[in-house]
């Protein structure tokens, strides 16, 4: 792209690790929230808000090493208008090469019962903490939390003093999904007309999906003056998710004769990036996701079929390589060697080391053992699919299956370096399995989620299992894949476990940024 300017340029500011990271049951641990910070410093992501730092310890322990890790993005955490967060805040991301806080208040009559204030103590609020911010860093992001049902005149009011008192960027949240496209780019366009020193600042947009136009209304934006979207990879976040990455950055690449601006952002990185998070996080991608989902670039009908034999562009608007895509699946047998599964997994985006590359390879075998084709999509299950090194690990299982529904289910674990078994009955073999692994390991954890869906076609195809269990308040999801399906289940019911025993050993109280609430915000 020649002769691009600023005003051509659209940060990407990802909240991933923060807002997407506070959807139900979607919690990182401390290393896959430092490999998805990794993952986004490498794409190409401007600012990576990288969590809450006074929501617990683990979230400033998080932020901070993100912050020391950093390479390219601009660190961020998130903090509420109290001086006690945004000091929180500072020491985590203080060490980065380029940080920020980010500090929010939530503007609308609605929202300013929540603390009891009125119009001017908030306004008074607002000073003395951005102030404060921009004391401590020199980059400062203010957010009047649901903007978009805040008053005309109140919401320009604060904007200025937010300004005033150093904010460098200006976040304009639609908090509850409720704005419409055109309203979303008249009201950043009349902002940036009407309030003093709003050309000396950068507008930003974060929209939610409740209404299914989260995508719109930042492109909307864009169109208005926004000149940073706030997303999340997937779509991820609460109530029915943000802004999805994937979409904002290929809709700006793909329409750019009408959206005439660009991202920093490597889009070839972009499927990698989406599978992680999906596995991590336990939200497995809709298949009929925009630009990610497993037939984004699927074509089954006759006619096109018979189009993109002749040319890809009656049917494709984007190449799967430009995503990240390979363009074929080809797939590896049991005869395959090591250079051969390591090309694979390149292409795949996959940068897999010597030792590593020795414990897939073994991993691969067993599987290629059990089918007669790995596919693209086997591989990436199974590299996405970690061996688990905790305190509940799963020895063998035999499951006896009868026509009336009763299935039984013998079922050993090792617990504590100790192998213990358990035979339960119940309905069906999975009911019967999750009854042993209870009998062994006694919880009154909740399941909340159980999912089941093919990696690939056939009956040999690997079933990757979703589990979601709560417990006390605290919510922590596995995964798992194997050709068996009731092996993938027992082993995704373990891995949830495992999560929950570890969250309880590390949690204390208000552990869950979720708890974080307005209480001290006076």
């Amino acid at each position: 792209m020649t002769n691009v300017t600023d005003q051509d340029r659209v940060l990407i500011f990802d909240t991933t690790l923060r807002d997407g990271e506070q959807s139900p049951g979607a919690t990182m641990t401390h290393n896959e929230k430092l490999e998805i910070a990794e993952l986004l410093d490498e794409m190409g992501v401007d600012i990576i808000e990288a969590g809450f730092p006074i929501a617990s310890e683990g979230d400033f322990k998080a932020v901070s090493e993100i912050a020391e890790r950093s390479k390219n993005s601009r660190i961020c955490g998130l903090a509420r208008a109290n001086f006690a967060d945004i000091d929180r805040c500072w020491e985590a991301v203080k060490h980065a090469r380029q940080n920020r806080i980010h500090t929010f208040i939530g503007t609308s009559p609605l929202h300013r019962a929540i603390p009891n204030l009125t119009m001017d103590e908030m306004a008074d609020k607002i000073h003395e903490t951005v102030s404060h911010a921009r004391n401590l860093c020199e980059n400062v992001q203010w957010s009047p939390m649901d903007a978009t049902r805040t008053e005309w005149d109140y919401l320009c009011r604060v904007i200025e003093i937010a300004i005033k008192a150093g904010a460098t960027t200006i976040n304009i949240p639609d908090t509850v999904g409720y704005t419409a496209p055109v309203e979303s780019a008249d009201l950043i366009k009349r902002l940036i007309e009407t309030v003093p020193g709003a050309d000396e600042v950068i507008f930003a947009t974060h929209c939610h999906n409740d209404l299914g136009m989260a995508t719109a209304n930042s492109l909307a934006a864009v169109a208005g003056g926004a000149r940073q979207i706030e997303c999340t990879i997937n779509g991820l976040g609460e109530r029915a998710g943000n802004t999805a990455l994937e979409e904002v950055v290929m809709a700006l690449r793909t329409r750019n004769d009408i959206m005439p601006w660009h991202t920093g952002i490597d889009t070839t990185k972009i499927m990698h990036i989406s599978r992680r998070v999906a596995t991590v996080s336990g939200f497995n991608v809709q298949f009929n996701k925009a630009i990610v989902g497993k037939n984004a670039f699927a074509h089954e009908s006759g006619i096109h079929q018979d189009g993109m034999l002749k040319n890809r562009e009656n049917f494709e608007i984007m190449r799967p390589e430009d995503i990240g895509l390979s363009g074929t699946s080809l797939p590896l047998g049991k005869h395959s060697g090591r250079a051969a599964l390591r090309d694979k997994l390149e292409t795949l985006g996959f940068d897999v080391g010597d030792n590593q590359l020795k414990d897939i390879f073994v991993r691969f075998k067993d599987l290629a053992d059990r089918k007669k084709e790995v596919f693209d999509d086997d591989l990436i299950a199974l590299m996405t699919m970690d061996e688990h090194d905790d305190y509940l690990q799963l020895v063998s299982m035999k499951v006896t299956c009868g026509t009336g529904g009763q299935a039984e289910s013998t079922v050993e674990l090792e617990m504590d370096g100790k192998d213990i078994i358990a035979t339960e009955h119940g309905d069906g073999p999975v009911d019967a399995t999750f009854k042993a692994i209870r009998a062994i390991y006694p919880n009154k954890a909740h399941l909340q989620l159980y999912q089941v869906h093919a990696v690939t076609e056939g009956t040999d195809a690997q079933a990757t299992v979703s589990v979601r269990l709560e417990e006390d308040g605290m919510i922590a999801t596995g995964q798992s894949a194997n050709t068996d399906t009731v092996v993938a289940s027992a082993k995704a019911y373990i891995h949830a476990l495992n999560r929950l025993i570890m969250r309880r050993e590390k949690a204390g109280p208000g552990a869950d940024a979720r708890e974080i609430s307005y209480k001290d915000l006076t």
